[in-house]
C-alpha cells in the first residue's frame, strides 16, 4: 500500500506544514460547494456523547450560511433517541435540525441509509468507535460527501495503511475532510507553535505529555450482564477493547501525543514503553492502568508520555516542551483552556514568565468546526486525514511497545500484519464479535515479554 521509505518520509514531514495545508484557505482546482439553496445538510453517524457534541458544534458555526442536521444513525436505538432529543431541544425550533422518524436509522447498515439522505457536497459526521472508520469513510467517498471524522482514525498498522490509501481517492475528488484533533485549531497553541519555531525556547531537547487521571470513560469494563451479546456489550464499552478503539492510549493520550509532535514539528520514528494492570478486580477490558512511553524522533530528541487511569493518584493533564532557553507549557490542565505560556529556564514560576497567551480562549471544539465549514464554503484545499492517521499510528506505536515490551519502529507498526478486526465491514447486529470471551467471560490481555509479536494472543 505505502512503501517503507515513503512512510518514513511522511513521518519526518513537519507537523506544522501538514497543519497549514489542512487549514489554510486556498482555492482548489475543482468547484466549490454549489447546492442551489446554499444549505449544507449533515448526517450524524454515531450518536454518543462526542457525536452529539460534534453535531451541535456543526450547526452552531456562525455567519457561514445555512447548515442543517437531517439524518442520524447508530446501532443502539436508545442512544439515537437520547441524542436526537437533546439536539432537538436546542436546534429544531431554529430550523437547524430536521430529523423525522424516516431519517433515523438503526443497525450496522444504518450509516449507508443516513448518507443516502445527503447530496454530493453535503457533510457526514463519523463518530462511531474508530474500528468502523475506514468502512464509513469508504462509503462517504463513494457518495462524494465532505467528512468530519473523530479521532483516532485507525487503531493498528493495516487500518492505518488503508486510511492513507483511501484518502488518495478523497483528495482526487476534492472532498474536504476534518479530523477531531481540535487542539490544532486552538489560537493559543497556534501562537505558541509559532514562537517555538521562531526559537523563543531555543532548540527543543525534551517533550513531556501526560494524562494522569482517575478512571476515564469506559477504559475499565465490568463483567458482561446476562442477556447481552458480546458484540453489543463491547460497543457500549468500546474504550475497553483494542479492536474497537485502540484502548486508552489511542483514545485518551492521542491529543497530548499530537500536541507534542506538533510543537516538535516532526513525528517519532520509534518507541519503547512500560505499563501494567494494577487494580483490576473483576474488570474484563484489555487496557493497562498505567502507561509510560518514550518516543524518539529522528534527531534523537525524546518525548515522554505518561498515562494513568488509577483513582487516588496525582493528576497531570498537560503537555510541556523543554528547550535550551526555557520551558513552554503547551496545555496546562486538559484540552481547554490551554493556558499556553513560556518561561525562562525550566521552573514554571511567576518570576520566570516571559509570555502568556493574552486573550480569552475560544472553545477549540467549535473553532475546528468554524475552520472546517469555512474550508467547505470557500473550496479550500482542506484535508486532515494524513496528519490524523500519523497521530493515530504514533499512538498505536507507543501502545504496542507497552503491550509487547519491545522497541517498536514506524515501519514495524505500519507494516505489521495484526489487524484487530479484519472483517469489521461484515458484522451484523445478531452475530459474533471479532473478539469473543472465554468460558469465564474474560478477554485476552497483553503479556509484555511473553507475547512479543502482537498485542495479545
Amino acid at each position: 500500500m505505502v512503501s517503507s521509505e515513503s512512510t518514513r518520509r511522511s513521518f519526518l514531514k513537519t507537523g506544522g506544514q501538514l497543519a497549514a495545508a489542512a487549514t489554510t484557505l486556498q482555492a482548489a482546482s475543482v468547484g466549490a460547494y454549489t447546492s442551489e439553496d446554499n444549505e449544507i445538510q449533515i448526517a450524524l453517524i454515531g450518536c454518543g456523547g462526542r457525536g452529539t457534541g460534534a453535531a451541535s458544534q456543526a450547526v452552531s458555526v456562525p455567519d457561514q450560511g445555512p447548515i442543517k442536521l437531517v439524518a442520524m444513525a447508530d446501532v443502539f436505538e436508545r442512544r439515537l433517541e437520547t441524542s436526537r432529543g437533546g439536539l432537538a431541544q436546542r436546534f429544531e425550533a431554529d430550523g437547524k435540525m430536521d430529523v423525522p422518524e424516516d431519517r433515523q436509522f438503526i443497525g450496522f447498515d444504518a450509516y449507508k441509509k443516513a448518507m443516502d439522505c445527503l447530496r454530493p457536497g453535503d457533510l457526514v459526521i463519523l463518530a462511531t468507535p474508530p474500528a468502523f472508520r475506514w468502512v464509513h469513510y469508504t462509503y462517504a467517498i463513494e457518495k462524494g460527501l465532505n467528512v468530519f471524522m473523530e479521532k483516532p482514525v485507525s487503531v493498528d498498522g493495516p487500518t492505518s495503511r488503508r486510511m492513507l490509501e483511501l484518502n488518495k481517492s478523497a483528495m482526487a475528488k476534492n472532498l474536504k475532510v476534518a479530523v477531531g484533533l481540535m487542539c490544532r485549531h486552538c489560537d493559543a497553541r497556534r501562537e505558541l507553535f509559532d514562537r517555538i519555531q521562531n526559537g523563543e525556547i531555543g532548540e527543543i531537547n525534551l517533550l513531556r505529555a501526560n494524562r494522569l487521571a482517575g478512571p476515564t470513560a469506559t477504559a475499565a469494563v465490568p463483567p458482561m450482564p446476562k442477556g447481552v451479546s458480546p458484540l453489543h456489550y463491547q460497543i457500549s464499552q468500546f474504550h475497553g477493547f483494542l479492536w474497537l478503539s485502540g484502548g486508552a492510549v489511542s483514545d485518551f493520550l492521542i491529543h497530548n501525543i499530537d500536541e507534542g509532535c506538533w510543537m516538535k514539528d516532526a513525528w517519532p520514528v520509534e518507541a519503547v514503553a512500560t505499563g501494567g494492570r494494577h487494580y483490576r478486580g473483576d474488570m474484563i477490558d484489555q487496557n493497562f492502568d498505567s502507561y509510560s512511553i518514550e518516543y524518539t524522533f529522528a534527531d534523537g530528541t525524546k518525548m515522554l508520555v505518561g498515562g494513568r487511569t488509577v483513582p487516588g493518584c496525582h493528576h497531570d493533564f498537560a503537555t510541556y516542551a523543554h528547550g535550551t532557553k526555557g520551558l513552554a507549557i503547551v496545555s496546562a490542565s486538559g484540552h481547554r483552556p490551554a493556558k499556553s505560556r513560556i518561561y525562562k529556564g525550566h521552573n514554571a514560576d511567576a518570576d520566570s514568565l516571559q509570555w502568556a497567551f493574552p486573550r480569552r480562549e475560544e472553545n477549540p471544539y467549535q473553532l475546528e468546526w468554524n475552520d472546517f465549514i469555512a474550508g467547505i464554503r470557500s473550496d479550500a484545499q482542506y484535508n486532515e486525514v494524513e496528519r490524523g492517521t500519523l497521530a493515530s499510528l504514533t499512538a498505536s506505536m507507543g501502545r504496542m511497545a507497552a503491550h509487547t515490551g519491545q522497541k517498536i519502529t514506524v515501519d514495524q507498526i505500519l507494516h505489521g500484519d495484526h489487524e484487530f478486526a479484519p472483517d469489521v465491514d461484515k458484522l451484523t447486529l445478531d452475530g459474533d464479535s471479532p473478539l469473543m470471551p472465554n468460558e469465564e467471560g474474560r478477554y485476552p490481555i497483553p503479556y509484555p515479554g511473553i507475547i512479543t509479536n502482537r498485542e495479545y494472543a
